[in-house]
């Protein structure tokens, strides 16, 4: 097989493992296991919570002392055993510990699967800027082919979703051990520990606009998780007349859309970033997400599926105007020496606190509108799209960034990373 092939066998698997759990795990645990709002949004919090600090620490290691396709390797076999006693719980306090140790070892492999596709492609010859994205594209289409399996066969509120995550990271990690090898390049003992896992690019907050920048970019995080721990437990909650709809029987499959939708708005970036700058970019993305909330609090799976529909469309435009646009506008702001700290800086607002936020908070707000075991979503959505539409009026007052018109250097117009 060849080098590319291997690679792209690496991107589907790692993001197949978690398209497999992550947006329907919210929905077995309401739905089957009978946990409430703020319990599930605790236990979602927990990637955020890995992400301030796992990638950075594991980070130093591959950089270091172990080589990346090991530790990587490693991580998905610890993660493969945390998925399969996550699949036998039914106490929401041990779910979330296990849950924690798993994203503890999961949430650094995104950083090191691209670590070691680079480097396995510079080791070969390859222009990376050319030759990764196509690669990296087969992660989003093993994340939607996850969401199909689960919920074609009707896994989607049974542990059984968990043990197809668990068997595929369990493959993953031994495949990885296969890879060719990517020793430490960084082998220096002179650099601090606060600058080896990204403290350096804390400096950024000494900027005004950069704070407030980073500050939004976790406002828009936590967002993102709302949507990933509530999207399909939503769904699932409309039975009676909608019981054999489309979108309860296969909720998987309509939310996969949002996936679908993500791929294609990426192509767009490059255009509008370059001719409009961040600031409009993420009024857009903001934008959009107060209407994919409002679009959920008035569809529904019968004469509202149309809604449904485009809330999964217009959350591409959601994810990527902040995500992949924030991530370039900080590669393009940040000083060179400090660029891959502030890229850590942007995943740890995003990933880390903003999702940490959104799943404790959004957890909150499921828990008080529901009434005895019956959840009242239109409210519960409308308060979410009430909190996105507040950081769309306070946004551009507070974000006085002026775009330059210097667009996205060409470099970087191939090497756009997607979820």
């Amino acid at each position: 097989m060849s080098i590319k092939n291997r690679l792209i066998a690496l991107n589907f698997t790692q993001f197949f493992i978690w398209g497999a759990w992550l947006i329907s795990l919210g929905g077995y645990m309401i739905a089957t296991l009978k946990f409430t709002g703020g319990q599930v949004g605790a236990i979602y919090s927990t990637m955020g919570l890995a992400s301030l600090f796992m990638p950075g620490l594991v980070g130093i290691v591959a950089d270091r002392w172990v080589n990346a396709e090991r530790v990587l390797g490693f991580c998905h076999v610890a993660g493969g055993l945390m998925l399969f006693l996550a699949s036998t719980i039914k106490d929401p306090t041990l779910m979330y510990w296990v849950m924690l140790v798993n994203s503890m070892v999961y949430m650094p492999t995104i950083a090191l699967n691209n670590t070691v596709s680079y480097g396995i492609l510079s080791s070969g010859g390859h222009d990376v800027v050319k030759h990764f994205p196509p690669i990296r594209v087969w992660g989003t289409v093993g994340f939607i082919a996850a969401m199909w399996v689960v919920d074609i066969v009707g896994w989607s509120v049974s542990p059984m979703q968990l043990y197809v995550a668990s068997i595929s990271a369990f493959a993953l990690g031994v495949y990885a051990f296969t890879l060719p090898s990517c020793p430490p390049t960084n082998t220096k003992k002179s650099a601090s520990f606060a600058s080896a896992i990204g403290l350096d690019a804390f400096v950024l907050f000494k900027d005004r606009q950069m704070a407030v920048f980073f500050t939004f970019a976790a406002g828009i995080g936590a967002a993102l998780q709302i949507t990933n721990t509530f999207g399909e437990a939503f769904l699932h909650d409309f039975k009676g007349a909608y019981a054999n709809s489309f979108a309860v029987a296969h909720p998987g499959l309509l939310m996969s859309v949002s996936q679908i939708s993500e791929t294609l708005f990426i192509l767009s970036i490059p255009f509008f970033l370059g001719r409009f700058g961040i600031k409009k970019i993420m009024m857009v993305s903001i934008c959009a997400w107060v209407l994919r909330f409002g679009l959920f609090g008035i569809g529904n799976p019968g004469s509202g599926l149309i809604l449904l529909v485009l809330s999964m469309i217009i959350y591409g435009m959601a994810f990527d105007f902040y995500n992949i646009s924030g991530s370039l506008f900080v590669e393009l702001e940040a000083e060179p020496r400090i660029r891959a700290s502030a890229q850590g800086l942007f995943m740890i607002m995003t990933n880390g606190l903003g999702a940490l936020l959104g799943g404790l908070a959004s957890g909150r707000v499921v828990d008080f509108f529901t009434v005895n075991g019956v959840k009242d979503w239109r409210s519960i959505w409308f308060v979410f799209a009430g909190y996105a539409l507040i950081l769309a009026l306070v946004f551009p007052f507070a974000f006085k960034y002026r775009h330059k018109a210097k667009g996205v250097p060409a470099d970087l117009e191939g090497d756009l990373p997607t979820v």
